[in-house]
């Protein structure tokens, strides 16, 4: 059907209204009438409606007009549209009540017309009316879809955020979508519809997938069930199906969002666990009013640790990191989302002693996260002196002062790679752990290290990796075939940070509950899939070969540990031997060794430390052997 591009004259929308008007009081005699009348009675009803038509018309035309019905484009007829000729056929009945009471008192004796055909006059009216601006909008919106259908897509989860997917879609012409239906983990729901499409169980979908032709899923549940979810997932990937999720409400605009705001589904979502429960009543009555020193605050870790304690009103936070851009960005971010969040900006190294001391002399905090440290394996294995001056020199300087003024806790943020480490790193942090745990048992203050494997999307870590090299077109490299990792979000890994720091009483070395550990080879097959691409087609994964001290599999506790429970199901509290005092003089002697930057030497001195510390691909191998 043909449809003018240019907008109707606002004249004869009117006139259109008014002809409408009419239809719809002389279908009101008709029902009045059961459609049949004798020529007496019509008539008879004629001499009295006669003489009210003018009036009916001018009434129309000036309520209608008043509200400015007439000013809505008629192809684009909104819910407000709806309302306002709602209102002017109810002000336009009421008008005729009250000049049908005045016409029977003072004039002729006769109302303008009958109550039955007033009531029947509105209803039709306002259905003529708004039915006329329906169906040109729908007709509208039809022609102007493109012709071919290339998106067959179905919609997970039949509940609100589903329907608000399905009228957005809907509304959005430019798009060469068709909707299939919805699926739903509800068996209850099955079989139903909703705004005319069928909602299907999650158990059906592989087969509506093959039988319907989908090429495209829109995960459109705000909290899904992680397990479905990834099941759900799987099953498109393996059928070439692509997956997109709706926006957190919270990026909705005015509560509404676009289809641009449709996104693809990363890995991150599918890594997730169940929501973390945390004990808010103690967490707030540790850090409520306090001082907080952070280190590393920069950091992935560091940052996400700030945006935690944030919302706890501590007194004051000192952010704490060299690296003066990155901490320029946090500044930016926490002016934004907290502007009544008070903090304090220090550039420092946590190396050099006597600017942390001004920190704690300054400062005095009552709190310390530390998450300060050189983390990067093959980095450190190559430079064995860095990570000993600061994951170790660092740590004991913090920890040192930490005692002097008299800090009420302090929470050092650890590593899994620190059990039975393999590689310089891991041995640094290792030692870092047993600095920290000797010094409680002379200190006031308590120390309580936490220890989890790796985390989504920090810095450096695997995902942004793979991220980047697939847009630049491959390939994607990995180390081996059979590694394996396990894996948390950066607000899960801080938010049982921050639960585990506040249940220490001091000498604890808490250990997260990481979930399964992940093949490093699926992730990265699944994030091509994700990125819609094929594999060894689009991007190549290519095997490079282990690095010097990387492990094929992560562990969280060495063979000498185990573990007791905590309140909370996801911390568990590790049992570790206690080193003797010689231990302690030792990382003294290994601090001194800085100064000749003597790399064997120095990992001869972290092996006689750490025992367990067996290097792995590395040219240290060499003294395991001695």
């Amino acid at each position: 059907m043909f449809l003018p591009k240019n907008n109707t004259p606002r004249w004869i929308i009117i006139v259109i209204d008014l002809f409408l008007s009419l239809s719809g009081l002389f279908f009101a005699y008709l029902i009045r009438f059961d459609l049949k009348a004798d020529f007496e009675l019509i008539k008879k009803e004629w001499s009295i409606l006669s003489k009210s038509l003018l009036i009916f018309l001018l009434v129309k035309f000036f309520v209608f007009y008043f509200l400015k019905i007439h000013k809505g484009l008629v192809r684009h007829t909104s819910t407000e549209d709806l309302r306002r000729i709602f209102f002017a056929s109810i002000i336009s009945s009421l008008f005729f009540v009250v000049l049908g009471i005045i016409r029977n008192l003072y004039f002729d004796g006769f109302y303008l017309f009958p109550m039955s055909v007033l009531l029947m006059e509105f209803l039709s009216s306002f259905i003529f009316i708004t039915g006329l601006r329906f169906g040109i909008k729908l007709i509208y919106m039809e022609s102007i879809k493109p012709k071919d259908q290339t998106e067959r897509i179905l919609i997970y989860g039949a509940g609100v955020s589903g329907l608000i997917t399905k009228r957005t879609i809907e509304k959005d012409a430019r798009l060469s979508y068709q909707l299939i239906g919805f699926i739903d983990d509800n068996k209850k729901m099955e079989g139903s519809r909703l705004q005319g499409l069928t909602i299907f169980h999650s158990s059906k979908l592989e087969f509506i997938i093959k039988s319907e032709g989908v090429t495209q899923l829109i995960l459109a549940i705000q909290h899904p069930n992680e397990e479905n979810s990834k099941n759900i997932v799987d099953i498109c990937l393996s059928n070439n199906v692509s997956v997109n999720k709706v926006p957190n409400p919270k990026s909705w605009i005015n509560g509404e969002f676009s289809t641009k705001q449709i996104s693809k589904i990363k890995i991150e979502d599918l890594l997730g666990r169940k929501p973390i429960i945390l004990d808010e009543e103690k967490i707030s009555s540790e850090l409520k009013g306090k001082i907080i020193l952070v280190t590393g605050a920069a950091g992935s870790i560091g940052s996400g640790m700030v945006l935690q304690i944030a919302k706890y009103e501590p007194k004051l936070v000192i952010l704490l990191d060299q690296a003066e851009s990155p901490l320029y960005d946090l500044q930016n971010e926490l002016l934004y989302h907290f502007p009544n969040f008070n903090f304090e900006i220090v550039v420092g190294d946590i190396r050099n002693r006597e600017r942390m001391t001004r920190v704690f002399d300054h400062f005095n905090p009552q709190y310390v996260f530390h998450a300060a440290a050189y983390k990067h394996v093959p980095l450190m294995e190559n430079n064995p002196s860095e990570a000993i001056f600061t994951n170790v020199k660092g740590t004991k300087n913090l920890v040192d002062l930490a005692t002097k003024y008299n800090v009420e806790k302090f929470v050092m943020i650890s590593t899994d790679k620190a059990v039975n480490p393999t590689n310089v790193m891991g041995a640094s942090k290792r030692i870092a752990e047993i600095y920290a745990q000797a010094a409680n048992n002379s200190s006031k203050t308590k120390f309580v290290t936490t220890r989890f494997g790796n985390v989504l999307g920090s810095n450096g870590s695997v995902i942004p990796l793979f991220q980047r090299q697939i847009e630049q077109g491959g390939p994607i490299t990995l180390t081996d075939e059979r590694i394996t990792r396990f894996f948390m979000t950066i607000p899960e890994a801080c938010q049982l940070v921050l639960e585990a720091g506040s249940m220490g009483e001091g000498g604890e070395i808490f250990v997260f509950d990481m979930g399964e550990s992940v093949k490093i080879i699926d992730l990265a097959k699944k994030m091509i899939q994700l990125s819609g691409l094929e594999i060894d087609k689009d991007i190549e994964i290519k095997i490079t070969g282990l690095r010097p001290g990387e492990k094929l599999y992560e562990e969280l506790l060495a063979e000498e540990e185990n573990t007791l429970p905590t309140h909370h199901p996801q911390i568990l509290k590790a049992k570790i031997r206690m080193e003797d005092e010689a231990t302690i003089e030792s990382i003294d002697d290994l601090i001194g060794l800085f100064e000749r930057q003597q790399n064997e030497n120095i990992v001869s001195k972290m092996k006689e430390i750490v025992p367990e510390y067996k290097s792995n691909n590395s040219v240290f191998e060499l003294l395991d052997k001695k």
